[in-house]
């Protein structure tokens, strides 16, 4: 059977299909009864599912990260669509083209990565360049950084994700540098290469996105923080001079890149590099969210659904050929 992908599902359908389940959870309606809420997804991206009149033995089949095949319909929900789902059965991984389920960038890994190499490389100063050194030089974790999605839902959530969220973010400084001559752009390349680093440990991507325990207790910006504070000392180790002053401006861009407390920084940007870097960030993380809305949303006309993380519909008529 050929798998119906998400992104080219219309509310109406009747779906009996195998998908990527994650984040199960059983609930209770207002008056008691149980339900399970969960995400479904392929490569093409995720769709919320419910399944009403649910029970816990039911609840307990469905692995927590992994595939099941459904018996369900599509429907819109407050203008999303959503899947509702009559049947669930769990479905062995050895039973599934894997290739159908996580998605990854189609863009070249190795060409990103050296591109990547070659703008932190372009770091003059001595400490920057020699803890942006050790970090490259760590082959597993270079491994990680270039396989990593930067995130579970919102952006950039696909394999690979990581290094080309990272990389247009680097392209992005290069161009707009030159425009402010007094912003320290040594410091702006080493944020930017760092500031998602710890999204290595984060995440888990083996099978589907999710958090690790690591991940929902400390969250990448602590973790980061902690990677960078640790690598320095080894670096210091080796007789290269980080003076304080530079490494906590390296780490305020680190803990202020999400610009605001209600984003989960811990603090709020105070130099011109932590607005830059915070500003890139942003800008680039909603760029990636509204083209792959645009692109693959599910749903026909000229509108997307409504996104929360974006606050709107999405037009996606192109104007100008």
């Amino acid at each position: 059977m050929v798998h119906r992908f998400i992104n080219q599902m219309t509310s109406g359908e009747q779906l009996d299909d195998i998908f990527l389940v994650s984040q199960p959870i059983l609930r209770s309606t207002t008056r008691g009864d149980l339900y399970i809420a969960m995400y479904l997804g392929d490569k093409t991206g995720k769709l919320n599912g419910r399944m009403w009149q649910a029970t816990e033995a039911i609840y307990n089949s469905i692995p927590k990260e992994g595939f099941v095949r459904i018996k369900a319909r599509t429907e819109l929900y407050q203008g999303t669509m959503q899947i509702v789902i009559d049947n669930i059965r769990p479905v062995k991984p050895e039973d599934v083209t894997l290739e159908d389920f996580l998605p990854r960038t189609e863009k070249d890994v190795a060409q990103m990565f050296a591109r990547t190499k070659a703008i932190v490389a372009k770091v003059k100063n001595p400490a920057l360049k020699a803890l942006c050194a050790e970090f490259l030089a760590d082959a597993p974790l270079m491994d990680r950084f270039c396989k990593a999605p930067a995130g579970i839902v919102n952006h950039h959530s696909y394999l690979g994700g990581l290094l080309d969220h990272t990389l247009s973010m680097l392209e992005a400084a290069s161009a707009i540098l030159p425009l402010y001559p007094k912003v320290q752009a040594d410091l702006v390349i080493a944020g930017i290469f760092l500031h998602d680093m710890a999204k290595t440990d984060e995440l888990a991507y083996e099978m589907a996105f999710s958090y690790t325990d690591g991940g929902q207790l400390l969250g990448h910006i602590t973790q980061t923080a902690i990677m960078v504070s640790k690598r320095a000392d080894i670096v210091r180790g080796k007789g290269v001079d980080i003076d304080q002053p530079l490494l906590d401006s390296l780490l305020h861009i680190i803990l202020t890149h999400h610009g605001a407390y209600e984003f989960g920084s811990p603090k709020l940007p105070a130099t011109a590099e932590a607005f830059m870097v915070s500003y890139i960030d942003n800008m680039d993380a909603k760029m990636n969210q509204t083209i792959m809305a645009i692109e693959n949303e599910p749903g026909e006309g000229d509108w997307t659904p409504y996104k929360s993380s974006l606050q709107t519909r999405l037009y996606r008529r192109r104007v100008v050929e």
